[in-house]
């Protein structure tokens, strides 16, 4: 008996705490992945990061980036003292890993990032 008292006691607790919860998520990606609003982002001087390997960025990346791979980018970030409301935007070979990194960041309390998906898309529209 006191178990299912404790029981109907909680879950409305429990479901209450869920909704609240949802009113106050960070929407992550909504409308990620359009490269004129990448390109706005940088021609404001947004922070621009190519995920990509150490190699990938040395055979060619767009100008005026800094390479971070995406496995590393929260502790250089944090190295380089960008903080995190700086605009950030990151890119990679096709929007996976910079998607993976945009996440990490997200994770960590950074508030103005955006993934502009793949290089090759990215430079088709600039």
């Amino acid at each position: 008996m006191l178990k299912k008292t404790i029981l109907m006691t909680i879950k409305p607790i429990l479901t209450a705490l869920f909704i609240v919860s949802t009113w106050f998520a960070i929407p992550v990606q909504a409308t990620e992945l359009q490269p004129d609003v990448a390109w706005q982002k940088i021609n404001a001087n947004a922070t621009l990061i190519d995920v990509r390997t150490a190699q990938e960025f040395a055979a060619g990346h767009v100008k005026g980036a800094i390479n971070i791979p995406f496995e590393n980018i929260v502790a250089e970030l944090e190295k380089l003292n960008i903080t995190k409301d700086t605009e950030v935007v990151l890119y990679c070979r096709s929007g996976r890993r910079s998607g993976i990194a945009q996440s990490a960041l997200v994770e960590q309390g950074y508030t103005a990032t955006y993934n502009a998906g793949g290089i090759d898309t990215l430079m088709s529209t600039h």
